[in-house]
């Protein structure tokens, strides 16, 4: 078992990378049921929102990196795509409710050729990344000249009313309630892992510099959740 982190210490390299495959298999069997609660079911519609961004035809390959328990893979899938899922929590992979084809692997070396896929799906997973700039050069590897990327993130509303209510849900509510339905360390971690979040200016210059154009960044519900989306640069 890893040993603790000092209080408001969060984990660095590959650290960082073994905790979070840890936390992930902990709390895979009441994932969805943790996610439903926190977001009052709203994550739902943010997921049919990401998958729709993409703006690809019916039987178009996608891969859904981080998949965790496959939402976004179910989503894919409802609307016509044909979804490949990866993550690095084997835990997660065993809970996922998708029936698409998934693997085990650290989002910054996925094991497919160069240009397979005609887009790619993150959800709620760009903090957990070690290293989010070999993610994203990742993603721009994998892609078609012309594929497109769709990545959900968390976000902090800007209005001073809206950002103390989410403040107080997301920073005291949501470990109070993740403790009683699933593991109280994991819950607490959720909201410190925001400081490992670049911010909108430097996230587009990442996905710029690894070949990406028309980077794009939506506010979800009042600025509870950020879409970002991008194209492959390149002639398909």
């Amino acid at each position: 078992m890893t040993a603790p982190l000092a209080p408001g210490a969060l984990p660095v390299g590959e650290d960082k990378t073994r905790r979070v495959r840890e936390m992930f298999d902990t709390i895979a069997p009441r994932y969805e049921a943790v996610n439903r609660i926190m977001t009052f079911g709203l994550d739902a519609k943010w997921r049919a929102r990401t998958v729709r961004a993409l703006g690809l035809p019916a039987g178009s390959v996608v891969l859904d990196i981080a998949t965790g328990t496959g939402d976004l893979s179910v989503e894919a899938a409802r609307q016509g795509l044909r979804p490949v899922g990866f993550d690095l929590s084997l835990g997660m992979l065993a809970a996922s409710r998708s029936s698409t084809p998934v693997a085990e692997c650290d989002a910054a070396g996925l094991p497919v050729p160069d240009g397979v896929a005609d887009g790619v799906l993150c959800g709620y997973a760009l903090r957990n990344f070690t290293d989010l700039g070999a993610c994203f050069a990742e993603m721009a590897r994998v892609l078609r000249p012309g594929g497109r990327v769709a990545l959900l993130e968390v976000c902090e509303p800007t209005g001073r009313l809206t950002h103390a209510g989410f403040s107080l849900w997301f920073n005291k509510a949501v470990p109070l309630i993740g403790g009683v339905v699933s593991d109280a360390a994991a819950y607490r971690y959720l909201p410190k892992s925001v400081a490992y979040l670049p911010g909108a200016d430097e996230l587009h210059e990442m996905l710029r510099d690894v070949g990406f154009s028309g980077v794009n960044r939506h506010m979800l519900s009042g600025g509870l959740s950020q879409l970002l989306t991008a194209t492959r640069e390149g002639v398909a």
